[in-house]
């Protein structure tokens, strides 16, 4: 009798195990991957509605290949990405101009217009003194 027990209880214990895993799956935050197939579908919805700017094949092509980047790891949207990029431009600078180029891309500055209208145009003012 107790040959037929053992299999029952390791039976209802591999269910409960399995069970408590599957729950703790569902439960965990959002993968990468999941993320990038919401950002996808938001990019897919932005095409389709045309608030994205572009033409409908190359808005939908751009989303297909942010979403093939960010499957392969390759697509970062890492907060301080974008400052550090606006930085890296500003070192073909030297001397005054290369500290003015910064001014412009950090906070001092002032920025108006978008990539949608045609460019971003940046200002940083500098008061020098007479001498």
């Amino acid at each position: 009798m107790t040959v037929f027990l053992l299999p029952f209880r390791s039976l209802t214990a591999i269910a409960a195990v399995s069970l408590l895993c599957s729950a703790a799956a569902l439960a965990a935050p959002p993968t990468a991957a999941t993320e990038a197939q919401a950002r996808y579908r938001q990019d897919m919805t932005a095409c389709n509605s045309g608030q994205s700017h572009q033409d409908l094949a190359t808005c939908r092509r751009e989303a297909g290949n942010a979403l093939a980047e960010a499957r392969r790891g390759h697509l970062n949207d890492a907060p301080g990405q974008y400052q550090q990029n606006a930085l890296r431009r500003c070192q073909v600078h030297e001397g005054e101009d290369r500290l003015a180029c910064e001014a412009r891309m950090g906070a001092s500055g002032s920025t108006e217009g978008s990539a949608a209208t045609g460019g971003i145009l940046r200002e940083a003012v500098t008061v020098t003194p007479v001498k």
